[in-house]
């Protein structure tokens, strides 16, 4: 059986200028994400670039599905502080739906080209 797929929202910060109001922020944000089930996967931990440079922070926050996470981002304690960041960093932040469980990357092959159109792997 496989479960419903989680909502997550990834964020990418850059030129951050710590101060009173990032403090606010970061204390904050935890219980505006509590009502909508949300958790803390990555915040700001360490990057090692492996293609490209990073010059930024990532934070990746992760809901029970992906209306939570939706419903979280919209919801007016969370919009309350989010000038907080958006005043003091340069950043990008997306609400992405994940896979559910279970989920192989050729499932992505057979949504992709449906029935019979699915290209040859080369191989015979």
């Amino acid at each position: 059986m496989t479960t419903a797929p989680r909502g997550y929202v990834i964020g990418y910060l850059r030129d951050v200028e710590l101060g009173p109001d990032i403090a606010e922020y970061i204390a904050r944000i935890e219980s505006t994400m509590a009502p909508y089930g949300g958790r803390f996967l990555v915040h700001g931990g360490r990057i090692v670039p492996h293609e490209r440079e990073w010059d930024g922070d990532i934070v990746v926050l992760e809901f029970p599905e992906p209306d939570a996470a939706r419903e979280w981002y919209e919801s007016p304690g969370y919009q309350a502080i989010l000038p907080l960041r958006t005043e003091h960093a340069t950043s990008m932040v997306a609400l992405v739906e994940g896979v559910p469980d279970g989920y192989r990357a050729a499932d992505k092959i057979r949504q992709l080209f449906p029935h019979d159109k699915a290209p040859s792997s080369g191989k015979s």
